[in-house]
C-alpha cells in the first residue's frame, strides 16, 4: 500500500543536517537579539505595540521550530555529534530567553496594552496571553536591576546545562550496563522476552541474551526471572544508576543535583520568593505550597490501609516460596504471581491479543467516535524507520499532525512523551496547523511478528495520545496559549489521564483487541480477568506516587537548599512515613528522577495526583451519559481540548462539568469506595 504524502508542511528529516539544524538556531537567535536590540521604548501606538506583540510571536514560532527539531532528535536518535551541537547552543538559547524575560521596553509594551482602553477589544485569547507574559515577565526577573539581573542570567544558562548534564548522565548509566545471561538465568521468562533479550544481545554482536536496564528488558526480568540473585542484581544497577555508588561513577547526577537545587534556590530569592516551590506554584493552578502538602497527605491517608492489605498479600505469597523477608527485588516478581493466583491474569497472557497494529487502529477508532476526527497515516521522512506519520482530517480538513516513536532502542532516552514540533498560530501566510511528536519506549518487535504490547503499554500509549489531541485540537489561534501552551501545568495532566480511562473500557476493548494468530477479541475469562484486576495495588501505586511527589515538594520547599546527604535523608523520612514497600538502603532514586532535575516538574511532580482528580470526575461525566456519547465528547472537546490556556484551568473543567471538581471520581476509580 502506497501512502499519500503529508499534506501539512513538515520536516525533512532526510535531509536535515546538524550543521543546517545549528545554522537556522543561530539564526532564529539573532532574529530574537536583532529584534530586541532596535526595541528601545514602547512603540508610540497601540496598534504598533499590538503589532510587536504579533512581532515576539512570530519569533518564537521560528525558535521554537527549529529548536524543536535538534532537541527531539537529541531525545530520540543520540550521539556525540548530535549532543555536542545541542550542549553548544544550550548558552546562547538561555541568554535570549534570559534577555527576553528581562526586556523592560517588551514588558512595558505588553503593559501597555493591557492598561489601554482597547485591551477589552481583543480576543479572549489575545487577552489571556497577555496577561500570562506579564506574569511570566515577572517570574524571569524583569523587575530586578543591576548585578541581581546579571546573576538571574548566569543562574538561567547554568541551570539549562545542569538539567541536560543530568539526563545526559542517566541516559549514559542506562546504556553503559549489560549482563549476558546463562541459561539457568532464562528460567521463569517467557519466550518472547527471551527472543528480546537475544535481539539485546545481537545488538552488540554477542550469541548469547543480554539483559539490560532498558525498561523492557529490565521488567521482564524483574517480573519473571526465577534467580533471585540475577533480579538483585538488576535492582542494585537500576536503582544506583547515575550515582555516586554504581559501576560508572563518571556519570555520578550527585554534584548536579546539588548545585541545581542551589541555584533554583537563589533563583526564587532574587525574585522574592522564600523557596523554589513557592515560586514554582507561582504560575500553577494549585494556591500554595501548604494546599499540595495537605492534598498528597490527604491522598496518602485514603491509601494507606488498601496499600497495607496489598503488602500483606505479597509478604503472604512470598513466604510460600520459603522467603520470611520480601525485598524490593521481590515485589515485581511476586506481584505477577498474586495477579495470576487472584485474577488468573498475567502479562503475558495478554500480550497475544494486543499487537501494535490493532491498537493503533483501535486508538483511532475511539478518538472517531469520541471527537468525529479521522486520523490517516501519510507519507513523509523520520529520523528512523520505527518512526511514522500520521494527520487529523475533521470532516475532510486537515487539523494537524502527529509522529509516533513507540520503541525502545538504542541511543534514545527513556520514558514516554508528547512534545511539539509547531503550534496553531495566525502566520503571515495563514493559518499554522499544529504537528506533534509522541514518543514511547515499548517492547520492540520480536522476529517477524508485529510488537506485542502489554496492558501497561497499552495505558501509556492512551496517556501520551491525550497531550497529542491537547496539542493538536485547539481552537486557539495565538501561539502563547495554544494547545499545552499556557495551561497551569497541573492542569496539563488532564486530558492524558483521562485518555486511560478507554483502556479500561470493555467496549473500548473490544475495538483494541485481536489475538495475533486466532484473530479473536479478548475472551470473556481474559476480559473480566483484567477489569476485576484493574484496582491490582492501587494503594501500593497511589503511595509510591506520592512520595515522588513529597519529596519533589520538600526538596525544593528547603531553605538553605539541600546537600546530597539532606536530599537522601528526605527521600529516607518520606519512604519511612508513607511507603509500605520494602526499599534498598542504596536505592538512588532521585540520582535518575529526570522529572524534577531535567523535565519541567520540580516543585510540580504532585501534578500526576492533582490533575487525576480532575480527569477522574471529567470521564464520570461519560459513566453517566455514555462512555461513546458523542456529544459529551463534542463538549469535552470544546471546553477542555480546544481552549488551550485561553480559559483558566479551573474554569475550563467548570464549564465542562458545571461545578467544582470533586475527589470522590478518584477514589472509586482507584478501587477504593463505591460512591
Amino acid at each position: 500500500m502506497t501512502l499519500e504524502k503529508a499534506t501539512l508542511p513538515v520536516p525533512q528529516f532526510d535531509q536535515i543536517t546538524l550543521e543546517s539544524l545549528k545554522q537556522n538556531i543561530e539564526h532564529a537567535i539573532q532574529q530574537g537579539q536583532s529584534f530586541l536590540k532596535a526595541l528601545t521604548e514602547v512603540p508610540a501606538s497601540t496598534n504598533e505595540q499590538l503589532a510587536t506583540l504579533d512581532q515576539v510571536d512570530a519569533l518564537e514560532n521560528n525558535m521554537s521550530e527549529a529548536w524543536g527539531v535538534l532537541s527531539h532528535l537529541n531525545a530520540v536518535m543520540n550521539n556525540t555529534e548530535t549532543r555536542e551541537v545541542y550542549q553548544a547552543l544550550l548558552p546562547s538559547l538561555s541568554e535570549y530567553y534570559t534577555e527576553l524575560g528581562q526586556h523592560t521596553a517588551l514588558y512595558q509594551t505588553y503593559q501597555n496594552v493591557h492598561d489601554s482602553a482597547n485591551f477589552e477589544t481583543l480576543s479572549e485569547a489575545q487577552q489571556s496571553a497577555i496577561k500570562l507574559a506579564l506574569r511570566d515577565f515577572k517570574l524571569s526577573g524583569v523587575a530586578l536591576e543591576g548585578e541581581a539581573k546579571k546573576r538571574y542570567a548566569e543562574i538561567s544558562a547554568r541551570l539549562s546545562q545542569l538539567s541536560s548534564d543530568f539526563s545526559n548522565h542517566v541516559l549514559d548509566a542506562t546504556q553503559a550496563y549489560f549482563k549476558a545471561l546463562s541459561e539457568d538465568q532464562l528460567k521463569g521468562l517467557p519466550q518472547s522476552s527471551v527472543e528480546l533479550l537475544k535481539q539485546y544481545g545481537q545488538q552488540r554482536e554477542l550469541e548469547q541474551t543480554v539483559a539490560t536496564l532498558d525498561i523492557p528488558s529490565y521488567l521482564a526480568i524483574m517480573t519473571y526471572a526465577e534467580n533471585r540473585e540475577l533480579r538483585e542484581e538488576l535492582y542494585k544497577a537500576y536503582t544506583t544508576r547515575a550515582s555516586e555508588i554504581s559501576d560508572h561513577p563518571e556519570f555520578d547526577n550527585t554534584a548536579v543535583m546539588e548545585e541545581i537545587l542551589s541555584l533554583r534556590q537563589e533563583m526564587a530569592q532574587l525574585l522574592g520568593f522564600q523557596n523554589y516551590a513557592e515560586l514554582s506554584l507561582a504560575s500553577k493552578m494549585a494556591p500554595d505550597v501548604e494546599t499540595v502538602d495537605k492534598f498528597l497527605i490527604d491522598l496518602a491517608e485514603h491509601a494507606r490501609a488498601p496499600a497495607e492489605k496489598e503488602i500483606a498479600e505479597l509478604k503472604a505469597i512470598a513466604s510460600e516460596d520459603g522467603i520470611s523477608n520480601l525485598e524490593p527485588w521481590d515485589t515485581t516478581y511476586y506481584s505477577e504471581k498474586l495477579k495470576v493466583q487472584q485474577f488468573n491474569l498475567s502479562q503475558e497472557a495478554l500480550k497475544p491479543y494486543f499487537p501494535a497494529p490493532k491498537i493503533l487502529q483501535g486508538l483511532f477508532s475511539i478518538v472517531n467516535r469520541l471527537y468525529g476526527i479521522n486520523i490517516v497515516e501519510r507519507q513523509a521522512p523520520v529520523w528512523h524507520e520505527d518512526a511514522r506519520y500520521f494527520e487529523l482530517e475533521d470532516q475532510g480538513k486537515v487539523v494537524g499532525g502527529f509522529y509516533f516513536d513507540l520503541y525502545a532502542r538504542s541511543g534514545k532516552r527513556g520514558g514516554a512523551w508528547m512534545s511539539g514540533f509547531r503550534s496553531r498560530m495566525q502566520t503571515s501566510n495563514g493559518l499554522q496547523n499544529p504537528i506533534c511528536y509522541m514518543v514511547c519506549n515499548f517492547t520492540p518487535p520480536v522476529g517477524d511478528q508485529p510488537a506485542l504490547l502489554t496492558h501497561d503499554e497499552v495505558i501509556t500509549l492512551f496517556h501520551e495520545f491525550g497531550h497529542g489531541l491537547h496539542h493538536m485540537l485547539t481552537e486557539v489561534d495565538n501561539i502563547s496559549v495554544a494547545g499545552t501552551h499556557g495551561v497551569a501545568w497541573d492542569a496539563v495532566e488532564l486530558p492524558s489521564q483521562f485518555m486511560e480511562f478507554w483502556a479500561w473500557d470493555h467496549e473500548s476493548l473490544d475495538l483494541l483487541s485481536e489475538h495475533i494468530e486466532t484473530k479473536e477479541t479478548l475472551s470473556k475469562e481474559l476480559l473480566k480477568a483484567l477489569l476485576d484486576a484493574r484496582f491490582f495495588q492501587s494503594g501500593m501505586q497511589t503511595l509510591r506516587q506520592i512520595e515522588f511527589a513529597l519529596f519533589d515538594l520538600n526538596i525544593h520547599k528547603a531553605n538553605p537548599a539541600l546537600n546530597a546527604a539532606n536530599i537522601q535523608a528526605t527521600m529516607d523520612d518520606i519512604r519511612h512515613k508513607y511507603s509500605v514497600a520494602p526499599t534498598a538502603s542504596y536505592n538512588r532514586f532521585q540520582h535518575g528522577f529526570s522529572h524534577i532535575f531535567a523535565g519541567g516538574y520540580a516543585a510540580g511532580y504532585y501534578s500526576y495526583k492533582w490533575a487525576e482528580v480532575l480527569a477522574s470526575d471529567a470521564f464520570d461525566r461519560f459513566e453517566q451519559d455514555g462512555i461513546f456519547n458523542t456529544e459529551t465528547g463534542k463538549q469535552f472537546r470544546k471546553f477542555i481540548l480546544a481552549v488551550g490556556g485561553k480559559d483558566q484551568a479551573l474554569d475550563a473543567f467548570i464549564n465542562f462539568r458545571k461545578r467544582e471538581p470533586k475527589i470522590d471520581a478518584l477514589l472509586r476509580h482507584q478501587g477504593w469506595t463505591n460512591a
